[in-house]
């Protein structure tokens, strides 16, 4: 008899980041930013320069914002915030800014070693791009993976080559799929990025793109909308009517045919990207990332589906 998973035995629609940290640890868990100070190799000219077309980290998270801290104070710092909003005493040290495997595996170890002996953090989930995990990067994941809870955060964005180079990615998919193929069995999980509402992207594509995910039996995603912050080339294609965003509710009804499709063991770590309201440009919806949620389920429920019942689920 198939068993039926556990977020469908909550009562939920899809395999939430939630419930699934809660099974994994037995405790509320939370995330808390932390930078490397490290940067990419297409800012730095490796192989490409001004960065992703989307992309000014200082917009992502505040931590981008206390750079002159060491990994230590980051995370204290981090956690005296969070505790103003949850009750939580147990962290994921999470490396988010910039590309977090971009630098020689030794002085990564380094800084990994300093988050996970501080005696809140239980776990690493580390931000990074498929074109910069060499071997010995992926072996010393594999050797924090024997000693404590670790996620690598692949940025795929979208299987779509020519989008990846109008995004200034600097790599192609076959970077991810082989990005993927040589973390396999290394006791660490893999998620991938993924964002939707890219020009020129149909809902055929999106769709497309979630039944290569369950192909490649990954285990977490995190889906983002394209959205525009200040200071980027995307934000002046938005103002000068180049590049649409999508709206609330083509976005939404985008995300539920994206999860029909989408393994039923694959956790779903975020549905929407957002950024402060003093960097964010639009869509203006994206700011309230609870609203959004909130409006996915309810299409789930109206359309009485689920994560997976593409597949069979």
């Amino acid at each position: 008899m198939r068993q039926v998973p556990i977020w469908r035995a909550a009562g939920l629609r899809f395999f939430s980041y939630n419930l699934y940290l809660r099974n994994e640890f037995g405790r509320r868990v939370q995330k808390v930013s932390v930078d490397a100070g490290l940067t990419c190799p297409n800012v730095d000219g490796r192989v490409a320069t001004g960065g992703c077309i989307f992309c000014d980290n200082s917009s992502f998270s505040p931590s981008r914002r206390q750079r002159e801290q060491g990994i230590t104070e980051q995370i204290d710092a981090g956690i005296r915030r969070l505790r103003r909003r949850y009750r939580c005493d147990r962290f994921l040290a999470y490396f988010q800014p910039a590309t977090n495997t971009y630098a020689p595996a030794d002085q990564l170890e380094l800084l990994f070693r300093q988050a996970i002996s501080h005696p809140l953090v239980v776990g690493l989930a580390i931000g990074t791009r498929p074109d910069c995990v060499p071997t010995p990067v992926v072996d010393l994941l594999e050797r924090l993976a024997r000693q404590t809870y670790v996620s690598v955060e692949y940025g795929m964005q979208t299987t779509d080559d020519r989008l990846l180079d109008w995004m200034n990615r600097g790599h192609h998919y076959d970077a991810f799929l082989n990005a993927v193929a040589r973390s396999r069995g290394r006791g660490f999980r893999i998620c991938a990025h993924v964002i939707l509402g890219l020009p020129g992207q149909t809902g055929s594509d999106s769709v497309a793109t979630a039944r290569a995910l369950t192909q490649l039996n990954l285990d977490a995603v995190k889906i983002h909308n394209l959205f525009a912050v200040r200071n980027t080339r995307l934000a002046d294609q938005v103002r000068d009517g180049s590049v649409r965003l999508m709206e609330k509710e083509d976005y939404v009804r985008t995300v539920v045919d994206f999860l029909e499709w989408l393994a039923p063991h694959c956790v779903v770590e975020r549905l929407c990207g957002d950024a402060p309201a003093e960097f964010l440009i639009g869509p203006s919806w994206c700011a309230d990332r609870g609203a959004v949620r909130a409006a996915i389920e309810a299409e789930l429920r109206a359309r009485h589906t689920w994560q997976g019942r593409r597949l069979g689920a």
